[in-house]
């Protein structure tokens, strides 16, 4: 990478006008614009300017990283981030496009030109010459355009089909994500307690975590992005709270309806994770056959609410 046609990454010893940040993965030109290399395995610098205006980071290696710099200001909704070293880590163009469309991100050909303006400056003419004094390191006027987040999405599947890593996937680089897990923390079940763990440790450090089955307060309450996971869990939750496995089950149903109403006036965008329950066999028990039901209207009901619903199938999100 070359910066104006005179500063070479890394940018540890960099011409007169332009200056060194965060130990030569930043370049500050001469006009006060501001650039910031991240290469895979580099944790965000801790020390530099207030923000970035550009950001080339590889991210297909940790996502969650970009919402490390977020969650700092290091870069914000106006930081043109583009990602860098991609290879076959991801399968295709498409899924390519579809990560770089939800962490608010382009990729460019080898050999394309960045102009670069600090915070403030005038907008970039797309089609006109760089202006001279501006820190370019080689698409002219292009912005990564990061759009908001659906307020609200559902993503079904059955059991270890991706779909809990598909919604992780989703908020990666969303500055600040509370992940609330309705399910219990393992006890004395180690295979359970391990399952646990491996969520938490694939988890970013900088979210925040709630283990609550309240729901509807978790949703109306909300101050960041939610992760839900999973709504299974919390309707086992509400049916051993209120011992409706062989008896009533009318506090479960109204449970139920609070959990919508509140999904529908979420003021956070939030993204759930529920098992899909109809496409296996009916249930031998009439308990098991209570569950499915259950689950199976509150996920019919919860879609007709939301503004993207997906089917994670081996990985592989199918839009509904």
């Amino acid at each position: 990478m070359v910066v104006d046609d005179v500063a070479r990454y890394p940018f540890t010893g960099p011409p007169g006008g332009y200056r060194p940040l965060a130990g030569g993965l930043g370049l500050a030109g001469p006009d006060g614009s501001t650039l910031l290399h991240l290469p895979a395995g580099r944790t965000p610098p801790a020390d530099g300017p207030a923000r970035y205006d550009v950001v080339l980071i590889d991210l297909l290696d940790r996502p969650e990283r970009l919402g490390e710099l977020r969650r700092a200001g290091l870069a914000d909704d106006a930081t043109l981030v583009v990602a860098v070293g991609l290879d076959h880590r991801v399968r295709s163009e498409e899924e390519l496009a579809r990560r770089l469309r939800l962490w608010g991100a382009i990729a460019v050909p080898d050999g394309t030109e960045l102009t670069c303006r600090p915070s403030g400056g005038p907008p970039d003419d797309p089609t006109g010459p760089r202006p001279g004094g501006s820190m370019s390191d080689g698409v002219s006027g292009q912005a990564s355009a990061r759009v908001g987040l659906p307020r609200r999405t559902l993503l079904l599947g059955g059991a270890r089909s991706g779909k809990s890593a598909e919604a992780e996937l989703r908020l990666a680089a969303e500055p600040c994500v509370t992940y609330v897990a309705t399910g219990p923390a393992g006890g004395e079940d180690g295979e359970w307690a391990e399952r646990v763990r491996a969520h938490r440790e694939r988890r970013p450090a900088h979210w925040a975590t709630a283990e609550t089955t309240d729901l509807a307060t978790a949703l109306t309450e909300a101050t960041t992005p939610l992760l839900i996971d999973g709504l299974g869990t919390w309707v086992a939750a509400v049916f051993d709270e209120y011992g409706a496995w062989e008896g009533d089950r009318a506090p479960v149903e109204a449970r139920c309806d609070d959990l919508v109403a509140a999904w529908r006036q979420a003021p956070e965008p939030v993204v759930a994770v529920s098992d899909e329950v109809g496409l296996g066999v009916v249930p031998a028990t009439a308990a098991g056959r209570a569950f499915r039901d259950v689950l199976g209207r509150l996920n019919e009901r919860l879609a007709a609410e939301s503004e993207q619903v997906a089917l994670v199938v081996a990985g592989r999100p199918l839009e509904l």
